[in-house]
């Protein structure tokens, strides 16, 4: 408790207390009057337009017709609008096969990824006082700095060596190069469980594959969702790897088959438009359901 404050007088009068200054007086701006910063606001206003813009010619010229689309405004509203883009488009490219091998690549990378890579980072995790564990874990995070067209050629002819120049090449190869990154993000999530949740398991009888399946493996599940996203968007996408290591077109996947018929119907610009759509779509439904799960996950690993 501070001693009183002392009054002084003197001829003139009596002189202001000393004692411990006072705390400064703050303003707390009111809710809704917060500076906006308009810098930022101006750059995420320029990302989106980046996206939206791009986003609403792919899909007005979709809708147009064969004059409308050769008329030179891009930007021009369809009427009436032409849904038989949608199924020429579908036809000539042959887009149910290319879906389902592209369905087929991305649901095996998915699982793979999620499983070898959470795995891996629970060995990882729980053996970090070994040196040759961690130096394994950077022996595989190097892989981060090598990108696959680096190493391209090599693997079009290991895997023509060993036939895997189909779809189940390329589903390896996707799991192979995102191991890297998967598996820092599993690492990095693992560390922010108790280990004394798993010794309680151990205790109780559980082996080890037992307290990951039936314990730590349903504690992942955040991370699980956010790096089944990163890889359904990644395989889902690609156009390098299938297009080198699949040697029969008629399993080539859905961004390969659009870039062979943008070549062979470069003039027909709406039913190009129309395939592009039809394309692009499942990948970005997916990520409007599911982006929640991104961020989630992201935010879980970099805060516990």
């Amino acid at each position: 408790m501070s001693a009183p404050a002392t009054v002084v007088r003197s001829a003139s009068g009596p002189t202001p207390p000393t004692g411990p200054p006072a705390p400064p007086v703050t303003r707390r701006a009111k809710v809704g009057q917060e500076r906006t910063n308009w810098t930022a606001t101006i750059l995420l206003g320029l990302a989106a337009l980046s996206v939206v813009v791009p986003l609403y010619v792919t899909v007005t010229m979709a809708l147009k017709t064969n004059q409308q689309a050769v008329d030179g405004n891009a930007f021009s509203l369809p009427w009436p609008l032409s849904w038989d883009n949608f199924a020429e488009a579908w036809t000539l490219t042959n887009f149910p096969r290319a879906f389902a091998v592209s369905v087929f690549i991305t649901v095996l990378a998915v699982a793979g990824s999620v499983l070898l890579s959470s795995l891996f980072a629970f060995a990882l995790a729980r053996n970090w006082d070994r040196r040759w564990v961690r130096l394994s874990f950077y022996y595989v995070l190097a892989a981060l700095f090598v990108p696959f067209p680096v190493v391209a050629l090599p693997q079009v002819q290991l895997t023509g060596n060993l036939g895997l120049d189909n779809p189940v090449g390329v589903v390896a190869l996707h799991i192979a190069f995102g191991l890297s990154f998967n598996t820092l993000l599993f690492t990095a999530f693992l560390r922010s469980v108790p280990a004394e949740l798993e010794e309680s398991a151990r205790l109780d009888g559980a082996t080890t594959m037992q307290t990951f399946w039936r314990l730590v493996f349903p504690l992942l599940a955040p991370m699980s969702a956010t790096v089944a996203i990163f890889a359904f968007l990644g395989s889902w996408n690609d156009f390098m790897m299938p297009s080198l290591i699949i040697a029969d077109p008629s399993l080539q996947t859905v961004p390969v088959v659009q870039k062979i018929f943008q070549t062979q119907f470069a003039s027909n610009y709406n039913v190009s438009f129309a395939s592009y759509l039809i394309a692009m779509a499942p990948a970005i439904i997916a990520y409007v359901f599911t982006q929640r799960w991104v961020i989630a996950g992201v935010t879980q690993g970099s805060i516990k």
